[in-house]
């Protein structure tokens, strides 16, 4: 054991800006002793413990903390208390409030304050595991001369804290030894037993505190799943994360690239934001199916194993239920609050038998939308998508109508069924509708208003019931006004009228690259990674192709990937040849308009009538 002379000189030189051996965790808290406490290594400090009446206080608050801990405490110590070990349980503020040791030692260890009612936080006990596990958060090993009072030097403290389901920290789990091995390695076991139990703890927490919410447990190998999973979260009836295992699920965050997040950061986001599943499908992941098929997906490709506890009361909407929006639309969208708009004015929609013009940019996902506003109002029938400017002009009449056997010259002698009896009873949806020939608006107009179809070369109209959606990039008021669009036409497809956003306009678009990667990762049959420097050249594009340039881009860099692994290299040049001497004019207007504004971005948003949304990530691209 080191003198205390040489102890105390030790932390003199660290206070001077000496370089020190020891772990990072044990110079942060002599720092903290001697700059934030000015504590004095010089004088040494007796444990502390707390007058019976304050303990009692502390106990009392700890109470049900206590109860929910105390299996997995027992059990603890059964493993420990022959290596001579006492076990502390201390709440937030440092006291403890259980102890488990061998009452043959009680004066050692109450002189000690390895005992009930002593305070351990760092700003009395000086470098300690249960202070410093309280302010970093993380567990710790405060081995002998770790200890910043002298009077602790002889000890070894292994410390885990415990969070309660919301992110705070509620208690300090603590083993240590009166003496021990003078190897600091020593204590790594211990360190695992520590850091196993607190995970217990709170999953036990969990358990008791959220009888009526669904419990999804986690575990990176099927064995433990059920028994000892790695970690657990709680959900509410809408799907929204509502608790937590900090400690376990933290790991598992920095496993899934979360690494910027805090586990706090996740709570009343969507369980679809963090994992490839929804709300309904939690009960595929219900005991009765092997562990091994229970596989979850988390949005960087980590694959974990999952188990679903159901709600002891299954209250499947929150106390003010928020509009339904079917699944097929809600997977449109992960956050981005303009589609989020947009798709519960679709999700009504959808219920009614209702025309509806699509508007965007081409390749911003009309298509997926109208599919979606057809699967959401229950899908009867079939979708038919026709592009209206892809078929030939002189084509699109008897693709549309179908004819009879041998209405004209190579006709088919059969016959041939339009697209719009091929749609009957389900849903019509006519992309780029503003390319239709006048000519054939007419008959389309007829269809509409009178619920029948009449093939080229018939004598009499067919009927028939359907969904109309359609779709364009330009401007249809416009085409009316040039006398290139019937006016009665447009009016009979604009009921109702959805905007969807271009793809530089959305926030979700980390969202959007994942999900589109998922689809070619089914494809391929392989597993991708985007590096950060890529993800941020996806981010920072323009796009002015939306998704389809989208899904292009990411097609290419997956097929020149190493490994799985996409980087700079594996994008297309194209995504790199914008010139900035063309925005750089554009962006001292804007940097110049934000300062008019005082700094203030809503403000701006409202002078130039956009959402805030497009300011903030035109102000990130310019850092």
């Amino acid at each position: 054991m080191v003198s205390t002379l040489s102890h105390i000189r030790e932390i003199e030189r660290v206070g001077m800006g000496a370089v020190s051996p020891r772990d990072a965790p044990v110079v942060q808290s002599w720092l903290r002793c001697l700059n934030d406490y000015k504590l004095d290594p010089t004088i040494a400090q007796e444990a502390y413990i707390v007058p019976e009446l304050k303990l009692r206080e502390h106990r009392e608050q700890a109470e049900e903390l206590i109860r929910i801990g105390r299996s997995g405490l027992e059990t603890l110590f059964n493993q420990i208390a022959e290596q001579n070990y006492v076990l502390l349980l201390s709440d937030a503020r440092g006291v403890t409030v259980d102890f488990m040791g061998d009452p043959t030692f009680d004066n050692q260890l109450r002189r000690a304050g390895l005992y009930l009612g002593s305070e351990w936080s760092e700003n009395r006990a000086g470098t300690c595991a249960v202070g410093a596990c309280l302010v970093s958060g993380e567990p710790v090993i405060i081995h002998q001369d770790d200890h910043f009072d002298t009077s602790h030097i002889g000890l070894t403290c292994t410390a885990a804290p415990i969070f309660d389901t919301l992110g705070s920290l509620t208690a300090v789990l603590d083993i240590s030894q009166l003496r021990s091995p003078t190897a600091k390695a020593s204590q790594q076991l211990a360190l695992h037993l520590v850091a196993s139990t607190t995970r217990r703890i709170e999953l036990a927490n969990l358990m008791t505190r959220t009888r009526n919410d669904w419990v999804l447990r986690l575990a990176r190998s099927p064995e433990f799943l059920d028994v000892d999973p790695d970690a657990a979260i709680a959900l509410d009836g809408s799907g929204r994360i509502t608790g937590m295992t900090h400690g376990g699920f933290g790991a598992l965050a920095r496993a899934m690239d979360l690494g910027g997040l805090s586990t706090r950061d996740v709570l009343g986001q969507s369980i679809s934001q963090v994992f490839d599943i929804d709300v309904d499908d939690l009960p595929r992941f219900m005991r009765g199916r092997p562990n091994g098929e229970r596989l979850l997906r988390a949005r960087n490709g980590l694959v974990l194993f999952a188990s679903a506890i159901a709600p002891a009361v299954n209250l499947r909407s929150p106390a003010t239920p928020e509009p339904r929006v079917p699944r097929a639309l809600r997977d449109l969208s992960r956050g981005d609050a303009a589609m989020e708009r947009m798709l519960a004015r679709a999700a009504k929609l959808a219920a009614k038998n209702i025309p509806i013009l699509i508007q965007g940019e081409t390749g911003s996902g009309k298509e997926y939308l109208a599919r979606a506003i057809h699967d959401g109002c229950g899908g009867e029938g079939n979708f038919v998508a026709v592009n209206c400017a892809a078929v030939p002009e002189h084509l699109i009449e008897s693709e549309l109508f179908g004819y009879t056997p041998g209405a004209f010259t190579g006709a088919s002698q059969k016959g041939k069924r339009g697209l719009i009896e091929e749609a009957n009873g389900g849903t019509l949806f006519l992309d780029e509708i503003g390319d239709m020939p006048l000519a054939l608006q007419s008959r389309l107009l007829r269809v509409l208003s009178e619920n029948e179809v009449q093939p080229v070369g018939a004598l009499k109209a067919r009927p028939v019931r359907l969904r109309v959606l359609s779709a364009s990039h330009r401007d249809l008021a416009e085409l009316v006004k040039e006398g290139r669009f019937r006016q009665d036409l447009y009016y009979r497809l604009n009921a109702a009228t959805l905007a969807l956003p271009a793809l530089r306009e959305r926030e979700d678009l980390g969202w959007l690259i994942d999900q589109l990667l998922s689809r070619i990762e089914k494809e391929n049959g392989e597993i991708y990674r985007i590096d950060k420097a890529a993800r941020a050249a996806l981010s920072g594009y323009d796009w002015p192709g939306n998704l389809r340039e989208l899904s292009n881009a990411l097609r290419v860099a997956a097929a020149l990937s190493e490994g799985g692994l996409i980087d700079l290299d594996c994008l297309p040049e194209h995504l790199f040849a914008e010139s900035t001497t063309d925005t750089s004019q554009d962006d001292d207007d804007l940097r110049q308009a934000l300062r008019n504004c005082g700094n203030n971005v809503s403000a701006l948003a409202r002078r130039l009538g956009v959402d805030r949304s497009t300011i903030h990530r035109r102000l990130k691209r310019l850092n």
